[in-house]
C-alpha cells in the first residue's frame, strides 16, 4: 500500500495536503505533535471523502520521538512511504538583539533538524524501491529573509540548501526532492498579521489558500514530475520570485 507521510498534518497547509493526497489514493499518515483533536478531524475528513489513513503522533523536534516512525516502518512491511511532505514548522519571531537562545534552538530543531531525522528514516525505503517523492515546505522567509525572523529564515534557507544537495545525491534512484515556498497563506500562522495592509504589497492583492499549496504538492508528488528535482517553487501571488 503506497503511503504519504505529512508532518504537521493536522492543520493549515498540512491538512490541505493530507486531503489532496488522500484524493489521489494515498494512504495518508497524519503526523501531529499534541493537538489530537485537530488531527482526528483531519483523518475524519479524509475518510468522509473516501480516503484512508492513520494518525502518527510524534514531535519532529525530538529525535527520540522520531524513532517511533522507524518502528512503524519496521512493523508495517505491507505499507511503504512513497511521498514525504516535510511540512511541520513553527515561528517564534523576535529581533535578533533580543532573541533568546530557546527561540533560536526550538525554531531550528523544528524546521531544519526535523528534515534530516525524518527524511533519513524514510529514504531507505525509497532507495530500495528506486522511487520516491520528497517535498519540503519552506517559506518566502528562506528565500528573501524577513526582519524579526532570523531564526525562521535561517532554518528555511537551510532546508532549501539541503533540498538542492539531496536532489543531486538520489536523482539516479528515481527519487525527486523539491521545495514549495509559500508567501502569505491564510492559516493559523498568519492569523495575527494585518491582512488588509499586507495584501497591498502582493501583486495578486490577496493571501493564498492552503489548497493552492496542496495542489502544487500534489504535482510534485506525481509520476509526471519525475524530471523535476532540486527546485523551489514560490507560491506567493507575485510578492517575491
Amino acid at each position: 500500500m503506497k503511503c504519504a507521510l505529512v508532518t504537521g498534518g493536522s492543520r493549515g497547509i498540512g491538512k490541505a495536503i493530507c486531503l489532496k493526497l488522500a484524493s489521489l489514493d494515498y494512504y495518508v499518515l497524519v503526523n501531529y505533535r499534541s493537538n489530537i483533536e485537530e488531527a482526528e478531524k483531519t483523518l475524519a475528513l479524509i475518510k468522509e471523502n473516501g480516503g484512508n489513513g492513520e494518525l502518527m503522533p510524534f514531535d519532529v523536534a525530538d529525535r527520540e520521538q522520531i524513532k517511533q516512525l522507524g518502528d512503524w516502518i519496521a512493523t508495517n512491511e505491507d505499507k511503504y512511504i512513497e511521498v514525504l511532505i516535510n511540512n511541520a514548522g513553527i515561528r517564534d519571531d523576535s529581533l535578533m538583539a533580543w532573541m533568546a537562545e530557546d527561540q533560536w534552538d526550538n525554531v531550528l530543531k523544528t524546521n531544519l533538524d526535523s528534515f534530516f531525522y525524518v527524511t533519513r528514516l524514510v529514504l531507505n525505503g525509497m532507495l530500495t524501491r528506486k522511487y520516491g517523492r520528497i517535498i519540503n515546505i519552506v517559506s518566502l522567509s528562506g528565500l528573501k529573509g524577513l526582519a524579526g525572523q532570523t531564526n525562521y529564515s535561517a532554518a528555511k534557507a537551510g532546508v532549501i540548501g539541503a533540498t538542492k544537495a539531496l536532489a543531486q545525491e538520489i536523482a539516479r534512484q528515481g527519487i525527486t526532492v523539491n521545495a514549495l515556498a509559500p508567501g502569505f497563506i491564510k492559516t493559523d500562522m498568519t492569523e495575527g498579521l494585518d491582512e488588509k495592509e499586507l495584501k497591498m504589497m502582493i501583486p495578486a492583492r490577496r493571501f493564498g489558500l492552503p489548497e493552492e499549496v496542496a495542489s502544487a504538492a500534489a504535482f510534485f508528488s506525481s509520476a509526471e514530475a519525475g524530471y523535476i528535482t532540486g527546485q523551489v517553487l514560490s507560491i506567493n501571488g507575485g510578492l517575491y520570485s
